[in-house]
């Protein structure tokens, strides 16, 4: 009599070594094996798994910043709304993960904490990028990668090209709106300064969002998009103070009181203060 079929037995089966199998798609071996812990301490693995997989989802979120900038600037502003849409998912699962983090208390970081040397995510040039691509261009944060060639030229060439919001006002003044001509030809390699011209461009498009409802969605994704990202930067805040407390950083930046300047970085203006005009 035939074994009865079962599902879950179909796998089993099956003889891998001629074919494509999940391991081999993945790289799982390069994957699995790429944590190294410098120490014995049983915590060190959590660190390092940590910013391994949140350097995976930044990897993803320039992929899509990229494909949303290119599909902006050929007027897919559809396309470009599902991928901005992504970007803020992703930063959703980074927030996720300092709750992971959070578990390790300040006692677990100290039995490690020696091995870093001066290693930090101050100097992760995949974060430099997207800092770049969504407009907080300082060029003086180019300095941390000058020993790394390919990624400082990675990041160079993003500071030659226009940000994300760069485009998106290029594409409103191709709709007919207003925006400066001192804006359209600034100087893309340093970051955006609020104008009220701009304001008042996207001031047009609130108070009438069907006569502009592609810019419209696509000023509310970019929204979407920097709240995700401030709770990105709030929770690293937090996670480092909870930590480490106010002690600076392994990569010698002012730790946790350096982090706090940064909370105060607006990627898209005329985006916020709009909401008091209307």
């Amino acid at each position: 009599m035939a074994d009865a079929y079962d599902p879950a037995n179909e796998g089993a089966r099956m003889d891998y070594r001629d074919r494509m199998a999940y391991g081999d798609y993945l790289k799982l071996d390069e994957i699995l094996h790429a944590q190294a812990p410098l120490s014995d301490a049983h915590d060190e693995l959590l660190f390092i798994i940590q910013h391994q997989t949140s350097e995976l989802w930044m990897k993803l979120a320039i992929h899509e910043l990229s494909s949303a900038r290119a599909a902006i600037a050929g007027g897919g502003l559809e396309q470009a709304q599902k991928s901005l849409s992504r970007v803020s998912r992703i930063f959703e699962q980074l927030n996720g993960a300092w709750d992971v983090l959070r578990t390790m208390t300040p006692s677990d970081y100290t039995t490690f904490r020696d091995q870093l040397g001066e290693s930090s995510g101050f100097q992760s040039h995949q974060y430099r990028m997207i800092e770049y691509a969504l407009g907080n261009r300082n060029p003086a944060m180019l300095r941390p990668h000058a020993h790394r060639p390919e990624a400082l030229a990675a990041l160079e060439a993003e500071l030659a090209r226009p940000s994300i919001y760069d485009v998106a006002l290029r594409v409103a003044s191709e709709a007919g709106l207003p925006v400066p001509q001192e804006v359209l030809g600034r100087d893309v390699s340093k970051t955006h300064q609020p104008s009220e011209a701009v304001e008042a461009v996207w001031e047009a498009v609130y108070r009438t969002p069907t006569e502009h409802w592609a810019l419209y969605e696509l000023a509310e994704k970019l929204v979407d998009l920097e709240d995700y990202f401030r709770r990105w930067r709030f929770n690293h805040v937090t996670t480092v103070e909870r930590v480490i407390g106010l002690k600076r950083g392994t990569g010698g930046t002012g730790g946790v009181s350096y982090l706090r300047k940064m909370l105060e970085v607006v990627l898209f203006p005329e985006l916020w203060t709009v909401r008091t005009r209307l």
